[in-house]
């Protein structure tokens, strides 16, 4: 039997009110007394920068910020916050926001640590060692950034989103403050909210740590499904399916949020481990050709490749529709299989999730193009519990979902 390891941000803080009471706690134990925010332009109208100013005054610590973070940041963008930051040297990087935000924080610390371009460590745990300090405090219920090992971003030259992975880009501090989400409109609600569960549905089908693939002499941050991830995994699917439409609906609805964000961190525990898979290696050709939401790409892809997958996770699959609030218990494996990816249809509708992809502007000619980039990202696909064996295969699942 294969040993497994669980990894996470160094420390979370998670409740209401979290950062007024915890973010000048997390600088004093990082001895920081500059710290640089990266967020963008609509958390500092909704006032949620003030907020999260507010502590860090009370605690004499100088601020400086970056809020110019777009959704799926191009690299040009990133390198231009990276310069941004270097003029300031910081003690600590803080990513205040959604994922974008958040991951643009772990490239910059990376950068400052380390020098070069986001471009030079693209792939599986190529930063050569720790980075800035780095404090993730998340405003959307979705990425799980904010304890992940992952910071994505947009290649403009090859029109393909791209990831850094490595355990050296898990934050130090994560601050988890549901009350932070509040604002968060209904439809980047659902977009994130839908991103939590491809995350908790890919680690939880994930191809098993014993069997996972991978090549002698390579490194990973992913290692396929283990009893820790899956029990996280679980638990986040579980609140998702409780709480998801009812985020939506009311913003204000405050156990909601809570249940939400919750979910979301632990979809990012279970997948920053178990790891992510065929979803998200479909997704970045998609949303690098047509800018669309990760998270609504995500959402869009997932039912389609839960399909492919059936076959050789029909067991796992059959232990969602409990999970995801079915009332009845459906005795058959096969059909209960059918009933999950029928219910994350269903979920995936009711909060205005896109359902094809010609509805987000994609045409039939991007599809073979799209196959032979997601094809090529083996690091993902080895994650997938049934491993594509062409880029054929990849195509057909985009015509489903066309």
């Amino acid at each position: 039997m294969r040993t497994w390891s669980f990894s996470s941000a160094g420390t979370l803080f998670f409740g209401r009110h979290a950062v007024r009471l915890h973010l000048g706690e997390a600088c004093e134990r990082l001895r920081a007394k500059r710290a640089f925010i990266v967020t963008d332009a609509v958390l500092v109208q909704a006032g949620v920068l003030a907020q999260t100013l507010e502590p860090l005054t009370q605690n004499h610590i100088h601020c400086t910020t970056f809020e110019r973070v777009t959704p799926e940041p191009p690299v040009e963008l990133v390198r231009q916050c990276v310069a941004a930051a270097r003029d300031y040297q910081p003690d600590v990087v803080i990513g205040l926001g959604g994922g974008s935000n958040m991951d643009t924080a772990k490239l910059v610390a990376m950068i400052l640590a380390h020098g070069g371009d986001p471009l030079d460590y693209t792939g599986d745990c190529r930063v050569p060692g720790p980075v800035r300090p780095l404090i993730a405090i998340p405003t959307t219920a979705g990425t799980g950034s904010e304890v992940s090992a992952a910071a994505v971003f947009t290649d403009t030259t090859q029109h393909i989103k791209v990831s850094c992975l490595s355990p050296f880009l898990r934050p130090h501090f994560a601050i988890v403050d549901p009350l932070l989400t509040v604002s968060c409109p209904a439809k980047v609600t659902a977009d994130a909210g839908i991103d939590a569960l491809t995350h908790a549905i890919e680690a939880f089908c994930a191809v098993d740590n014993n069997a996972f693939p991978l090549p002698s002499g390579e490194r990973t941050v992913y290692q396929g499904k283990n009893p820790l991830a899956d029990a996280l995994a679980r638990e986040a699917i579980r609140l998702i399916g409780q709480y998801l439409r009812r985020a939506v609906q009311n913003g204000h609805d405050l156990e909601a949020r809570d249940g939400m964000a919750l979910a979301a961190t632990l979809g990012g525990l279970a997948f920053s481990n178990a790891g992510v898979a065929l979803v998200h290696a479909m997704e970045y050709p998609v949303g690098g050709a047509v800018h669309v939401s990760h998270g609504a790409g995500n959402g869009l892809l997932l039912p389609y490749v839960m399909a492919f997958n059936k076959p050789a996770a029909r067991a796992t699959l059959a232990q969602l529709p409990a999970l995801l609030g079915a009332t009845r218990h459906n005795d058959d494996e096969d059909a209960a299989a059918d009933e999950a990816i029928a219910l994350v249809m269903k979920l995936r509708a009711d909060i205005g999730i896109p359902t094809r992809l010609r509805d987000i502007g994609v045409t039939e000619d991007m599809l073979p193009g799209f196959a032979t980039k997601a094809f090529a990202i083996k690091r993902l696909l080895r994650v997938n519990p049934r491993m594509p064996q062409s880029e054929e295969e990849i195509l057909g699942i985009y015509k489903m979902a066309f």
